[in-house]
């Protein structure tokens, strides 16, 4: 298990995992069956726009419905985890990404990304 105690997910592998996407590998699916797998406010803030936007067919409510069913826990967004962003380094560009590093940093949680994971650095 993760340092700290779990695994924030981004929200492209929080889809990935409730679709069943063989983007994510066997290895990640075995990882998380069992872990503590967090779901930021952020990521569902994202859904919400992309599904406005006509980009993102799973409605909003649907994927907090199936993240709660999955058993996942939310992670709501305090004033810290947004001051934590102004310390990250700019070649984080994407507001979302920014903002979820800065809450797995600050909560002692891995973020699983598509890109990978990224490691908490205090």
């Amino acid at each position: 298990m993760a340092a700290g105690g779990g695994y924030l997910l981004d929200t492209c592998v929080l889809l990935w995992w409730l679709s069943g996407d063989q983007r994510l590998s066997r290895e990640w699916e075995e990882r998380l069956c069992g872990a503590r797998c967090l779901v930021s406010a952020a990521s569902i803030w994202e859904a919400a726009i992309k599904h406005q936007l006509g980009k993102l067919p799973v409605s909003p409510q649907s994927l907090i419905t199936a993240a709660r069913q999955a058993g996942f826990e939310f992670l709501a967004i305090s004033c810290d985890h947004a001051a934590a962003t102004a310390l990250l380094p700019p070649h984080h560009k994407d507001p979302f990404d920014r903002l979820l590093i800065a809450q797995a940093r600050s909560e002692g949680v891995l973020l699983l990304r598509r890109s990978g994971v990224e490691r908490q650095r205090r």
